[in-house]
């Protein structure tokens, strides 16, 4: 047990060496009626597992007579927060928490880095409680993380526009649907659209955004999570008649691109 334990801060105080390297970046937020102001948050711009294995949180604070505590939310590329609970910062020269030196108003904690965490940019709230139990956000970091895993590109299939035929005398819905699959995961895929082309070839290029989140009323997507992405969108009088291309495709996190589908639809 000792050796593990000891093979453990070596690994700590290693990474606390590399992070002297760090970025210091001043999303700092104006406190109004403060005692305390963030002079700091310190954290690398980028993590690559199995590289990093850990993300370090720093925030230094001018003063701390006046804080109860200082903590973080972390929330993923899909903005889900993935701590359940406060992950406090803690100035206690302690590396097991990523602390240097006791007392000095730096503030840290140690967040684990693993392979099954998405790739793309995660943002990290930074919180302080003073001493009248008041709680503040006093600064915001994002950093980028890879981890580590081949990027292989979506691949969508089975694309509906329902009707793909309008006789348009009032506003008219139309609903669009592709099935999107991702050999990452679908908490992969950044985004999916389709492209309208006008009856003459033109297009003013704007990615309408389909979405697997279960509001039918909405979107017209009817299960949230299956990979089956919809969009409601209106059809009226005065758009143009002729044939419309709508072209379909998929990115993920990672910058692929999908294959693209293309669908007519007939606007009389």
């Amino acid at each position: 047990m000792k050796i593990k334990i000891l093979a453990f801060l070596s690994i700590i105080l290693s990474v606390l060496l590399l992070e002297g390297c760090e970025k210091d970046y001043s999303d700092v937020i104006e406190v109004e009626n403060s005692s305390y102001q963030v002079v700091r948050v310190s954290l690398k711009n980028s993590f690559q597992y199995p590289i990093d294995t850990m993300a370090i949180f720093r925030v230094e604070i001018d003063s701390s007579k006046d804080i109860n505590f200082v903590f973080c939310d972390v929330y993923s590329p899909d903005k889900n927060k993935l701590n359940n609970a406060p992950m406090y910062l803690l100035d206690n020269g302690n590396p097991l928490n990523g602390d240097i030196t006791r007392n000095d108003n730096i503030y840290s904690c140690i967040f684990p880095l693993d392979s099954n965490q998405m790739n793309g940019n995660y943002e990290v709230k930074f919180y302080v409680n003073d001493k009248f139990n008041k709680t503040n956000q006093a600064a915001v970091s994002i950093y980028n993380y890879n981890n580590g895993k081949a990027n292989i590109a979506p691949v969508i299939s089975n694309t509906i526009v329902d009707p793909d035929t309008v006789v348009v005398t009032t506003t008219t819905l139309i609903l669009t649907s592709v099935q999107v699959d991702d050999q990452n995961g679908l908490n992969d895929i950044e985004k999916v659209y389709f492209v309208v082309y006008r009856p003459d070839g033109t297009t003013n290029g704007n990615q309408n955004l389909l979405y697997d989140d279960g509001n039918l009323s909405d979107h017209g997507d009817q299960t949230a999570g299956d990979g089956i992405y919809s969009l409601l969108i209106q059809i009226s009088p005065s758009n143009s008649k002729g044939t419309y291309r709508f072209e379909f495709q998929a990115k993920d996190r990672g910058g692929k691109l999908s294959n693209i589908i293309n669908h007519s639809v007939l606007i009389q």
